[in-house]
């Protein structure tokens, strides 16, 4: 993609109103606008980081045998009033249409129990697990803190359906140790909460990314590192060890519960039994924000001068800085690169902006925060020009891949991690192999 192209640039102030640092900065940085409290468009560059933390959710829901699906957002509120909670969710947006009540759904337990009631009638027919990536509506309000709290919201929710309660704590412990792998490929640090569960559920599990600007409180065992949700803490001491506690500001980005029975019985959700008896099917539910995850990652991940996107789920994996441009051979090296980059399976970002100063380039790609900035100018063509050859490609490897010939050793590109100070030259091939190992 050339910068030139990407809708829409960056911003040199955030928008009066945006407290969190992630607001400012998403919203500086051309990844999100806002178009009223707790509702935004994901911009280009946010969609690109949403699809990806989407992805990475998708293949470890995958792996533990879920099975993807799509829920309607707009429910029939019959079922939201057979429940009860059509009067009592207190954050409920309620539409009328066709001379009917509806609800746009904040969750889901009232369109996937009847769902799997019409389906699932044998013990031959659980366990059975279903997920999907959905916009969530809920009418918060105190919608603030940028995506950390929205009225909607990007969301992975997944229910497993099970013919006893043992069969359902098992999973339940698949589930757990799926999520430690999503947010440690996310590179977003968690700790595991004990929570309540509310209507749900007599206890969930949590998980909560330390932050000052998180809106939970939670205790923190300095000793074995076991937390619990303020809400529920009772015990001055830690339970497990008998450490001490610390009280420390977190997001939470997921959580965990069985399912009370409530939902069953209210939709005679039930099953036929190896012995030909009749049993309430045992089930859990267990939700992970997409789009708060992405706004926890840059309240993380910043620092003075803009984001710092783990690899995994940053827009591209190299900007490439044009400086120069104006200078035809300069101009005719960085498509080169851009080109080669590209070839190589390699996500860039080319800032090829002919008008702009070095200064508004760096200080852009700082904001914008993917992980590698490439400089291409004068000074690096001049090192190519001088007795070198220019980066090419050769016939295909036995990858099926362009080879690169990265010419001689004054052939370097200028280097920069985002996490880092330090500036390094790098011939392309270094570069691409470098990228290519993480």
């Amino acid at each position: 993609m050339k910068y030139s192209k990407l809708f829409p640039k960056t911003l040199k102030q955030a928008p009066s109103g945006a407290e969190s640092i992630n607001h400012q900065l998403l919203t500086r940085a051309g990844f999100i606008h806002q178009e009223m409290a707790g509702v935004y468009t994901y911009l280009p560059l946010g969609w690109r980081v949403l699809d990806k933390i989407s992805d990475i959710v998708r293949e470890e829901m995958n792996d533990i045998g879920a099975h993807e699906l799509v829920m309607p957002a707009l429910h029939p509120a019959d079922a939201w009033k057979k429940t009860g909670r059509f009067s009592s969710f207190d954050v409920l947006f309620k539409l009328k249409g066709g001379g009917s009540d509806l609800v746009l759904g904040p969750t889901h337990e009232e369109i996937i129990y009847p769902l799997v009631k019409e389906y699932a009638k044998s013990y031959r027919d659980l366990p059975l697990c279903l997920y999907q990536v959905q916009t969530k509506f809920r009418n918060e309000p105190r919608a603030k803190a940028g995506l950390l709290r929205g009225r909607e919201f990007l969301m992975k929710d997944l229910y497993s359906f099970h013919t006893d309660d043992s069969d359902r704590d098992e999973y339940y412990q698949i589930v757990r140790k799926a999520y430690l792998k999503i947010f440690q490929r996310l590179t977003l640090p968690v700790v595991e909460t004990k929570a309540g569960g509310g209507t749900f559920s007599n206890l969930s599990l949590e998980f909560q990314t330390l932050t000052p600007s998180g809106e939970d409180t939670v205790f923190v065992c300095e000793s074995c590192k076991t937390a619990t949700n303020a809400e529920i803490a009772e015990d001055k001491k830690c339970v497990q060890c008998g450490g001490n506690l610390t009280l420390e500001r977190s997001i939470e980005v997921g959580n965990i519960f069985p399912l009370k029975e409530s939902f069953a019985k209210t939709f005679k959700l039930t099953f036929v039994d190896r012995d030909g008896k009749e049993k309430l099917v045992s089930a859990g539910c267990y939700g992970l924000g997409i789009s708060r995850t992405m706004g926890a990652i840059v309240e993380v991940f910043n620092d003075e001068k803009g984001i710092i996107w783990p690899e995994s789920v940053a827009p591209y994996q190299v900007h490439l800085v044009g400086l120069d441009l104006d200078q035809e051979s300069v101009m005719r090296e960085a498509e080169k690169v851009y080109k080669l980059l590209q070839v190589e399976g390699i996500e860039v970002l080319f800032d090829d902006r002919v008008d702009v100063s070095a200064g508004e380039k760096f200080a852009d790609a700082d904001l914008i925060g993917i992980p590698y900035r490439v400089v291409i100018s004068k000074k690096t063509h001049s090192a190519h020009s001088a007795g070198s050859t220019s980066p090419s490609a050769t016939s295909s490897g036995p990858s099926g891949s362009l080879q690169v010939n990265s010419g001689r050793a004054k052939d370097k590109l200028e280097v920069k991690k985002r996490s880092e100070k330090e500036t390094n030259f790098k011939d392309l091939k270094q570069l691409i192999d470098i990228i290519k190992s993480n």
